[in-house]
């Protein structure tokens, strides 16, 4: 069952996509973040697949404040070129406080637990390693955020436990960059990091040109084992 649910901020309110379990609650809640296509077909299934596991899913729209209600395609040249300039344009430091009020909402939302949990591929996967160092939320879990390397000096602010899955051959992510984010957190008891041989960026995209089933199966039941341990 989906539906949306709007989130209040002193700058203005945004709408999440809100897949619920066929069960009555209380849930924990998962909070899924967008790559740069916006809350797309891909990303709500990520919620729909949540929610069957026994979680509220909640993807904020990220985009809100440039293009609300954006939902775009990997296969199509102008939805790519979109996408990259919302990226390039998207100030992330107002993200993180969007992603901090979904969090506050997700603690008190109707059949909320109070337990919330962020995952996030690509854009959202640097957004759930920022959100770990700067918000409140209970467990995060990131797959193979680009830029995340330029703010590995928050990584001692993460009390939470994180997940990060890296891409072995991420076109997007240099060699040099994957070993600094591994070598940041691999030393951390609260932290864990995996990393996929031969696999590219977006390895974990439904229905990607560079989805890897094997890989993508194994990152995710890591981070459904991951959620299951830290927010129940």
């Amino acid at each position: 069952m989906s539906e949306t649910y709007s989130v209040h901020t002193p700058a203005g309110h945004f709408d999440c996509y809100l897949a619920r379990p066929a069960a009555a609650g209380p849930h924990p809640v998962i909070i899924v973040l967008q790559e740069i296509f916006g809350v797309n077909a891909g990303i709500r299934s990520i919620a729909d697949h949540y929610a069957a596991l026994g979680y509220l899913a909640l993807c904020p729209d990220l985009f809100w404040r440039a293009e609300p209600g954006l939902s775009l395609s990997e296969d199509k040249d102008g939805d790519w070129a979109r996408g990259a300039q919302l990226y390039q344009s998207y100030n992330l430091d107002w993200g993180v406080q969007d992603i901090a009020a979904t969090i506050g909402a997700a603690r008190s939302m109707e059949g909320s637990s109070g337990k919330v949990g962020v995952t996030g591929y690509c854009l959202g996967g640097l957004m759930t390693f920022l959100s770990a160092a700067r918000t409140d939320g209970d467990a995060f879990a990131a797959y193979y955020g680009g830029g995340t390397e330029r703010y590995l000096d928050e990584a001692d602010n993460i009390g939470a436990p994180l997940l990060y899955h890296l891409a072995g051959a991420d076109e997007y992510m240099n060699q040099e960059a994957r070993h600094r984010i591994h070598a940041a957190l691999a030393g951390k008891p609260h932290a864990e990091v995996h990393t996929y041989p031969g696999c590219h960026h977006a390895f974990a995209r439904p229905g990607g040109k560079h989805f890897d089933a094997a890989a993508a199966s194994l990152a995710n039941s890591r981070t459904e084992d991951f959620f299951a341990r830290t927010l129940h």
